[in-house]
C-alpha cells in the first residue's frame, strides 16, 4: 500500500475519495461521507475495491497538483512514449453557489478525464467496486452504453467515450492517448431500485469539471487572509469546506476510517463523524477568514445535534445529527499495512466527556460575540448546559482524549468546565443574557481554585494531566488559549516548558507518553500535529516568536505535495499516521498562521479574559 501522504483528497461537500499517486481512487464513499465505501482499497487491497487509470507500462514518473485554489485534481503521467493527465473531481453541481452553503448539490458522481499531452502513451483503466466495504462483490452488467454494477441496495453506474469490457467481477478498458486526445469516464452512484441520474459521459464530462472548479476559486476568493502562508491557509480551508456536509452545516473529523495510529497496531478508529470538541476552534477560524455563512451553519448544526437534556449530550454526532454510531468491526478487511481491526461507528460516542460542554459554551459565545444572529431557542439551552455543569464538574470522565482505561479527574475537562460556565456568566454580563450569575460565579471560582490546588505539580511545576497523574499532558497546552490562565503566568510557562522538554520528539508534540500513563490501549502512537500547533499558539502568547514561527514551519514542511494534513506524524518512519485529512491539523494550521501574522492578537489564540491573578 502506498504511504498515507502519497494520497490526494476529493471531496464535494457530501462525500469523499482518496486518490493515490499511480491515479486508482482507493477510497469512495457515496452518497455521505459515513456510506459504505464502494473503493475501499486503502485498507484492503485485495478485496477492497479500487478504481485505476494508469500507463499500461509500469515505468512512468508521476507529477501531481490541484488546480489554483481549487479541489480539481491534476495528475501528470510520463512514459518513454508520451505523457498525458488525469483530471478527477467529485463534481458540484451546476447553480450550486459558493456563497450559499445550503445551495451546494452534487449528482452522487465521479468524473475522470484523460487528456493526452506528448507522443502516444497506451492507458489501462480497471474498474472493480466492492460495496459495504468489500463486503459485497456486485454483479457487473451492460446498461444503457455502459455498464452498471449492482449488489444488494447499491449501484454505481459508469459510463465512457472508450469501449468498455465487461468481466466477472469488475470492468476494464484499454485504450491509447496521443497529444490533444481526450477519453472521459464518468460514475454515478444510486439506489439499485432506482435508475441513475441522468448524465452523458460526452456531454457532461467538462462542464462539471468547469463548475467545480470555478465553484472552488469563488469559494477560496472570500478569504480575507492574503499574508505569507495563504496558499497552505487556503488549501486549509478548502479541505474544512470539503469536509463540511452541506445540507445541515456538520463538519467531519475526517473523511476516513481506521487509518492507523501505529502501523500494524489497534488504535484505529472511525471518524466520519462530527465533533462537538472540535466547534470553537473550528468556528473561529472560519469567522476569522470571513466565512461567516459556514460559521452560521455549523452552529445551527450545533444547536441542533445538542439540542435537549443536557444529561443526554454526546461527544459526537452523525452529519445529521444522528446519535446512534455503534462500533463495529469488519472481519473481512485486513487494514491498512496489516493494522487490524478495521472499524465503523464509534464507541466513544457513549463516554462521559466533561469538556465538550465547555466547547459548546465557547463556540456558541464566540458566534454570538462575532455578530452571528442569535438563535430564539439557544439561550435557554445554554442556561440548562451551564446548570448541569455546575452539579457535575466533580465528576470523574473519560477526557478529550477518550480513553479506555476508566474514568479520571483530568485537569483539562475541568479547566473546559470552568469554560462552560464563564462563557456563561459573560452572555449575561456582556451580550445581554439572564441567568444565575452570581452562582455561576461562585462554581466558576470553585472550579478554578481546585484546579490551582489540585491540578498543580508543584514539585515538578508544571500542571498535571489528572488530579491523580502527575505526568504531562499536550491538553494542557489548550488553558491559556481558553483564557483559564495568561500564558506568562509561571505555572503557565513551566508547563510548556515541561511538555517541551518531556513530549516532544523531533519537534512534535505527542498527546502524552503511552508507556507511563495508560490510556487502555496497547502500542504506541505518532506525534499529534493539532497538539504541535497548539505549541506553536502558546510559544507566540509568551513572546517566543521565532521559536514559534520556526516550529509553524516544520509543521508546514510535513504537509504533503499536496499540502494536505493527516492526524498524526510519526518523525522516526517520516510518515502520517491516523486518518487523512484531518480537519482539526488543517483548522490548527490556519489558526496559528493568523495568529503569527497578528503577533498572539487573534481571538482563537485569546479567547476569555485574564482577570484572574
Amino acid at each position: 500500500m502506498q504511504p498515507i501522504e502519497d494520497y490526494a483528497f476529493l471531496g464535494d461537500t457530501h462525500s469523499a475519495a482518496l486518490v493515490s499517486r499511480d491515479g486508482s481512487i482507493d477510497w469512495l464513499c457515496l452518497p455521505r461521507f459515513d456510506s459504505g465505501a464502494c473503493f475501499a482499497a486503502i485498507l484492503d487491497d485485495r478485496t477492497g475495491g479500487h478504481w485505476r487509470i494508469a500507463p499500461v507500462s509500469s515505468e512512468f514518473t508521476v507529477e501531481r497538483t490541484y488546480r489554483h485554489e481549487s479541489l480539481v485534481l491534476e495528475t501528470t503521467f510520463a512514459t518513454s512514449e508520451g505523457r498525458f493527465r488525469l483530471i478527477d473531481c467529485l463534481p458540484i453541481e451546476q447553480g450550486g453557489e459558493s456563497a450559499d452553503p445550503r445551495r451546494v448539490h452534487t449528482h452522487d458522481v465521479v468524473v475522470r478525464v484523460v487528456e493526452g499531452l506528448e507522443g502516444h502513451v497506451d492507458v489501462a483503466m480497471e474498474f472493480a467496486p466492492r460495496f459495504d466495504y468489500g463486503g459485497i462483490t456486485p454483479w457487473i452488467r451492460a446498461h444503457g452504453g455502459g455498464l452498471e454494477a449492482v449488489g444488494g441496495p447499491s449501484a454505481l453506474d459508469l459510463q465512457a467515450t472508450v469501449p468498455i469490457r465487461r468481466q466477472d467481477k469488475s470492468a476494464s478498458s484499454a485504450f491509447s492517448v496521443e497529444a490533444g486526445g481526450r477519453v472521459m469516464f464518468l460514475a454515478r452512484s444510486h439506489a439499485s431500485h432506482l435508475n441513475p441520474p441522468e448524465l452523458d459521459v460526452a456531454a457532461d464530462c467538462d462542464w462539471l469539471i468547469d463548475r467545480t472548479d470555478r465553484f472552488w476559486r469563488e469559494w477560496a476568493a472570500r478569504c480575507t487572509y492574503h499574508g505569507r502562508w495563504r496558499p497552505e491557509v487556503i488549501r486549509s480551508l478548502i479541505v474544512l469546506k470539503a469536509l463540511t456536509y452541506s445540507p445541515t452545516g456538520g463538519i467531519v473529523a475526517a473523511p476516513t476510517t481506521s487509518l492507523p495510529e501505529e502501523i500494524g497496531g489497534v488504535r484505529n478508529w472511525d471518524y466520519r463523524y462530527c465533533w462537538l470538541r472540535d466547534a470553537t476552534f473550528t468556528l473561529e477560524v472560519l469567522l476569522e477568514h470571513g466565512y461567516t455563512a459556514e460559521a452560521e451553519e455549523w452552529r445551527d448544526w450545533l444547536l441542533r445535534a445538542v439540542a435537549g437534556d443536557p444529561g443526554e449530550l454526546q461527544i459526537m454526532y452523525g452529519v445529521r445529527g444522528e446519535r446512534r454510531l455503534t462500533e463495529m468491526e469488519l472481519p473481512w478487511l485486513s487494514g491498512y499495512e496489516n493494522s487490524k481491526p478495521v472499524r465503523i461507528g464509534n464507541a466513544a460516542v457513549d463516554q462521559f466527556q466533561l469538556d465538550v460542554y465547555g466547547e459548546v459554551m465557547d463556540a456558541l459565545h464566540s458566534a454570538t460575540r462575532a455578530g452571528n444572529q442569535p438563535v430564539a431557542e439557544s439561550w435557554d439551552l445554554q442556561q440548562s448546559i451551564v446548570d448541569f455543569v455546575c452539579e457535575h464538574w466533580t465528576s470523574p470522565d473519560e477526557g478529550i482524549w477518550e480513553v479506555r482505561s476508566g474514568r479520571q479527574h483530568f485537569v483539562h475537562s475541568k479547566v473546559m468546565a470552568w469554560v462552560a460556565v464563564d462563557r456563561g456568566i459573560s452572555m449575561v454580563e456582556n451580550l445581554g443574557r439572564e441567568g444565575d450569575v452570581d452562582h455561576w460565579k461562585a462554581v466558576r471560582f470553585e472550579i478554578r481554585e481546585e484546579v490551582l490546588q489540585r491540578g498543580f505539580d508543584e514539585r515538578g511545576g508544571h500542571f498535571k494531566r489528572s488530579y491523580t497523574d502527575p505526568s504531562l499532558d499536550a491538553s494542557l497546552l489548550v488553558l491559556p488559549l481558553v483564557g483559564f490562565i495568561d500564558a506568562k503566568d509561571p505555572r503557565m510557562v513551566g508547563t510548556i516548558e515541561a511538555v517541551q522538554r518531556d513530549l516532544v520528539v523531533d519537534g512534535l508534540v505527542r498527546r502524552y507518553r503511552t508507556e507511563e500513563s495508560a490510556d487502555g490501549l496497547p502500542g504506541d502512537e505518532g506525534a499529534f500535529l493539532m497538539c504541535s500547533f497548539w505549541l506553536v499558539d502558546c510559544l507566540e502568547l509568551i513572546g517566543r516568536h521565532e521559536q514559534a514561527e520556526r516550529l509553524f514551519e516544520h509543521l508546514v514542511s510535513l504537509s504533503s505535495d499536496l499540502d494536505l494534513l493527516a492526524e498524526q506524524y510519526d518523525p522516526n518512519q517520516e510518515r502520517f499516521l491516523g486518518n487523512f485529512p484531518q480537519a482539526f491539523s488543517h483548522v490548527a494550521l490556519a489558526t496559528s498562521a493568523l495568529g503569527l501574522e497578528r503577533g498572539g492578537q487573534s481571538p482563537a489564540f485569546r479567547r476569555g479574559r485574564f482577570e484572574y491573578p
